[in-house]
């Protein structure tokens, strides 16, 4: 039996890849027989709608965590995908960070609703686009931060005051908090800016960026309107293949047994 571990997906900066990465790599580990459960953390609720889950259908999720209404167990649903589970999210989280203001726990809400779960292999927490108490409690939360990193010029802005952040928390509230690697996102080989911003990570960051790399591709955009992972709407185009790749590696990392 594999120990839980629970990963970050995170980048304060927004339209890198986030949602995208969690909704694939977490169909992608839940097809090589990993028990992964899903939590939308982003008050847009984009990982509930990518997954087919209307604002209708939300009736529990990580606002109910967060404020310790609900269990991770009453707030998790089942997805049309085997292995897969998710805890939705909608606008009720706009209000939770004035909410958890007057608690003295209100980085670690999240850590305490999860430390008992042991039904899950893995645990991806889909971030907001900012550096707020929701994503101070994700990362409060896991074992490590996996990064969605766009392939462009201001890529690397910003990224190192993620890793300031990353590494403050691990020298405070979670010891346990690492680094698990950087994922180039919409990565166009023919461009010679994606060429070097690749190169320029590489350098600064070495064995933490992952070999696989994310494409530009049409499909990954739209599988979200099907409500479904590009992986189940078109499992052949180059989106779904990168991200199966990533997921073997990943899983590799995790010393996970393939079947």
């Amino acid at each position: 039996m594999n120990c839980k571990k629970i990963y970050s997906i995170i980048n304060q900066k927004g339209g890198v890849g986030k949602t995208t990465t969690t909704i694939n790599l977490g169909t992608a580990m839940a097809a090589c027989d990993a028990k992964v459960l899903l939590v939308d953390m982003d008050p847009q609720g984009n990982l509930s709608t990518g997954l087919g889950v209307s604002p209708a259908k939300r009736e529990f999720g990580t606002y109910d965590l967060l404020t310790s209404t609900k269990s991770i167990n009453e707030c998790a649903i089942e997805t049309d995908i085997p292995n897969l589970h998710l805890v939705t999210a909608n606008e009720s989280l706009l209000g939770v960070e004035i909410e958890l203001s007057t608690f003295d726990d209100r980085a670690l809400r999240l850590r305490k609703s999860v430390q008992d779960i042991d039904k899950y292999d893995f645990i991806l927490l889909d971030c907001p686009p900012a550096l707020n108490i929701i994503t101070l409690n994700a990362l409060a939360a896991s074992d490590g931060a996996l990064v969605p990193l766009q392939a462009e010029f201001y890529a690397l802005e910003g990224l190192s005051q993620l890793l300031k952040t990353i590494k403050d928390i691990s020298s405070t509230i979670n010891n346990k908090l690492e680094l698990s690697g950087v994922v180039l996102t919409m990565f166009d080989k023919r461009n010679n800016l994606s060429l070097q911003v690749e190169e320029d990570v590489r350098n600064y960051l070495d064995k933490d960026v992952f070999l696989t790399k994310i494409p530009r591709n049409i499909r990954l955009s739209e599988a979200p309107s099907h409500g479904l992972p590009a992986l189940i709407y078109d499992h052949k185009c180059s989106g779904s293949k990168a991200y199966i790749e990533l997921a073997r590696e990943f899983l590799t990392k995790e010393n996970w047994n393939f079947i």
